[in-house]
């Protein structure tokens, strides 16, 4: 199975998509040798521009030059182009509704060895709740390339949230054709339900491999689009399924489990309902897959709590 890391995916597909749309252009906040932005500078040099360590002002200067019709990409770790930089993404780019693309790497406790200080469990939420954001976060490389081309189609602010860890591409059989908005439906269930996203994806569809074989049909949905969230298919597969788990790797607090819930509130299905994420806690350093066991997001974990909960 092949190997490889959503971020890595990420500048492959800009330099497929700036061969085929001058109005390309990528800033990078001093980290382009870890965003892989450097592939797209070494293609096109003089469409990439290194801001230095100054996220603020690479986000002003890309609301700028999406004035004068170009399509910017703005690129940073997670924790810095989300949090640092957020009165000028709410005010400069979202608020005026400006054609800027967010592609921040390194999101989520898989950053590893960082540790807690760059490990962005709060940045989907913070992106959530800004009006006119399109928050997206691809599950394997295929995905990646599908949604930076999706982002660039879309006249408007975009967050692509990717990772830093090597994550399997996904085979022939769980490819989807990717649409903003539209969930995908990677294992059909009909005793749970696990909505998941980004790296989670790969481990909720082992979780079902393990749950087969306690006797549990689980069902996996990719939610790649997190806002606006495919409200058809959580009510769809919450009520033909009962039991709804929410698999992803950030805060349990505004990230897409509280959207699947208030979804399910307000669409009047009954469920039993349960939020697998990290639980009010900054992150720590560790190998990945240490990391994933310790915060319960790993395979094993999910496996485990969708069976101590389900009815």
């Amino acid at each position: 199975m092949e190997m490889k890391a959503t971020r890595r995916a990420y500048g492959e597909a800009l330099i497929e998509l700036a061969k085929c749309d001058p109005r390309v252009v990528v800033l990078d906040a001093d980290l382009a040798h870890a965003t892989f932005t450097t592939l797209f500078r070494d293609a096109f040099p003089e469409r990439h521009y290194n801001m230095g360590i100054a996220e603020a002002n690479m986000v002003d200067a890309a609301a700028g030059m999406s004035g004068t019709g170009l399509v910017p990409f703005c690129s940073t770790f997670a924790i810095f182009g989300t949090g640092r930089v957020y009165e000028q993404i709410r005010n400069c780019i979202a608020y005026p509704q400006l054609n800027v693309k967010l592609a921040m790497t390194h999101a989520g406790i898989s950053v590893g060895e960082d540790g807690g200080s760059h490990q962005s469990v709060e940045d989907i939420a913070l992106m959530r709740v800004i009006p006119n954001m399109t928050v997206i976060c691809p599950a394997d490389a295929n995905e990646t390339h599908d949604a930076v081309f999706a982002a660039a189609e879309l006249n408007g602010p975009v967050y692509i949230r990717l990772a830093r860890a090597e994550t399997p591409v996904f085979e022939d059989e769980l490819k989807k054709p990717f649409q903003l908005g539209r969930a995908n439906v990677l294992r059909e269930g009909k005793d749970a339900v696990i909505f998941s996203y980004g790296i989670m994806v790969n481990e909720s569809l082992k979780a079902a491999d393990m749950l087969a074989g306690n006797g549990v049909s689980a069902a996996v949905v990719n939610v790649h689009t997190i806002k606006p969230l495919d409200t058809a298919c959580v009510l769809e597969y919450a009520a033909q399924c009962r039991n709804v788990f929410v698999a992803e790797e950030h805060s349990v607090i505004g990230g897409l489990g509280e959207a699947i819930a208030a979804a399910l509130l307000e669409g009047g299905v009954h469920a039993r309902f349960t939020r697998i994420g990290v639980q009010d806690r900054f992150g720590q350093s560790g190998k990945p897959a240490e990391l994933l066991r310790e915060y319960g997001l790993d395979a094993a974990s999910i496996a485990d709590k969708v069976l101590s909960k389900i009815v």
